[in-house]
């Protein structure tokens, strides 16, 4: 299910700050989206997935791109005002201390990336993927330039912290951490660190996202791992987590030739942005997604459930029955999922048929298994609301 995706060749491949560490910790490093990252740990993905679903795992994130939006004005409303030019999301009535999920779209409706958007009072801080973060920033500059300095912030590393008792580890550090809610974002102090932390997160669970600069960065994640409650985790857990949450994994569920609406993103594009709304439109992509919204489109992403105990993996191709010969679909991620004990998958069929409980076939190793649609998430989330 895990894949480096867009990795360049090996000789271009990148560390992140806490390479040293991650080894110190007896992780097994392997490539992905250019960097050398730690897949898992000795404990092994199972122990690391079940540990963040019921107690605190540490991610280091550090291989995505961190990007400011300066607004020459000195009006984060400009800034704002700007980025819709480029998504579909209503950015301008984020408030400061507040972030959004949001996607950049291409003409023809298709994401070209999905990032998190925060508001930090006088300008706006990104987070992108990293396969991607080098044709955002340039997305950026040749868009927004005009009202905006783009400004790349590649001397800070960026861990997740992430379970129930996340929030309970990192109060310890900084008191005020308890209060903040789900996609709240700003500037905070941890262990007299001064730190961006966004009580959000890619697993379902609830959970931060800390931006530190890189010299402090080995000192604070040390000194969470030191925590009894908190176990270092790698992308393998990362992966069947996001997966259990029905989150998008970019380049695989979601990518340039799928829209916002096919995706079942559509709650993540306001009312604002829509037919009728305030400030419609203006995105690239705006008359395909937008009539989406009207008229539907003609697949969507569903979840399934498989009916036996094997996984069905990436690519696999979807049919109506056991005999047909054209595929109406195909799997975009799938693996086992540990918290239900039980397979589970995302992929994309035509919409007639993407009702929950719709049966289809998956074609596996040559044989056609079958496999119910089912509503997502598969593990109920746990946000801090």
């Amino acid at each position: 299910m895990l894949a480096a995706t867009d990795s360049p060749p090996d000789h271009a491949i990148k560390r992140v700050p806490l390479h040293d560490l991650h080894v110190a910790l007896g992780g097994k490093i392997v490539p992905f989206a250019g960097y050398e990252m730690p897949v898992q740990y000795g404990t092994g993905v199972l122990k690391e997935h079940l540990h963040t679903r019921s107690s605190a795992g540490l991610f280091d994130v550090s291989h995505m791109g961190q990007i400011v939006l300066r607004p020459k004005s000195g009006k984060v409303e400009d800034a704002a005002r700007a980025l819709e030019r480029l998504v579909p999301q209503d950015i301008v009535t984020v408030k400061p201390g507040r972030q959004r999920y949001a996607q950049f779209t291409n003409e023809s409706g298709g994401i070209l990336d999905d990032l998190m958007v925060a508001n930090f009072g006088d300008h706006l801080f990104l987070v992108v993927n990293a396969a991607c973060k080098v044709e955002d920033e340039g997305h950026l500059r040749a868009h927004l330039s005009d009202v905006c300095v783009v400004e790349q912030i590649p001397d800070r590393a960026l861990i997740a912290l992430q379970g129930p008792k996340a929030v309970d580890v990192l109060a310890k550090h900084s008191p005020a951490i308890a209060a903040m809610k789900f996609m709240d974002a700003g500037p905070q102090h941890l262990r007299d660190i001064g730190c961006f932390v966004s009580r959000s997160g890619y697993t379902g669970e609830d959970g931060f996202e800390i931006s530190v600069l890189t010299k402090d960065a080995e000192e604070l994640t040390t000194a969470l791992l030191a925590d009894p409650a908190v176990l270092p985790i790698g992308l393998g857990a990362r992966d069947s987590l996001r997966l259990e949450a029905g989150l998008c994994l970019y380049g695989h569920d979601i990518d340039t030739t799928t829209t916002p609406v096919e995706g079942a993103l559509e709650w993540s594009v306001q009312k604002s942005r829509r037919n009728g709304g305030a400030r419609a439109g203006g995105f690239p992509g705006t008359e395909v997604i937008l009539k989406q919204f009207e008229t539907g489109a003609s697949r969507r992403r569903v979840g399934f459930k498989a009916e036996g105990r094997a996984p069905v993996r990436e690519n696999a191709a979807l049919f109506v029955d056991h005999t047909s010969q054209e595929a109406i679909g195909i799997v975009t991620s799938g693996g086992f999922g540990p918290s239900i004990n039980a397979p589970v998958a995302m992929g994309y069929v035509p919409s007639s048929i993407a009702a929950e409980g719709t049966t289809v076939f998956a074609e596996v190793r040559g044989q056609r298994m079958p496999m119910r649609v089912s509503s997502m998430p598969f593990v109920p989330h746990n946000y801090k609301r």
